[in-house]
């Protein structure tokens, strides 16, 4: 039974990365970075401090899986807001997204920042 409720609710997260966010990906990234550290090490790190409550208040939430390619995708709920994590040569890229211009958007990419 718990697995079965596990595979639901990892369908449902997968839904949140729909059309929508594919459709995010053909304009571009708001802001790409670079890092020298492990693509699960940033993504895990973007992933906790999206949860913050104390920056975040109620949207305190972040979601981490399989990447759009390859890699791992941190999004946010309704995915207003996601990074795509990737290995690429010596290092990794983030692409990260934003869906909408809210002020709540700034302390996302800042928290990116403090990941790379």
């Amino acid at each position: 039974m718990r697995m079965l409720i596990g595979a639901l609710a990892a369908v449902a997260l997968t839904g949140c990365m729909g059309p929508g966010m594919n459709q995010t990906r053909t304009t571009g990234p708001t802001k790409s970075f670079t890092s020298s550290k492990a693509e699960n090490v940033v993504a895990q790190c973007i992933q906790f401090s999206w949860q913050d409550d104390a920056v975040f208040g109620v949207d305190a939430a972040a979601y981490l899986q399989p990447g759009y390619k390859d890699g791992s995708t941190v999004y946010t709920r309704g995915a207003e807001f996601f990074a795509d994590v990737r290995h690429e040569g010596a290092g990794t890229v983030v692409d990260y997204y934003a869906t909408n211009s809210k002020p709540i958007g700034a302390r996302r990419l800042a928290a990116v920042a403090t990941c790379l």
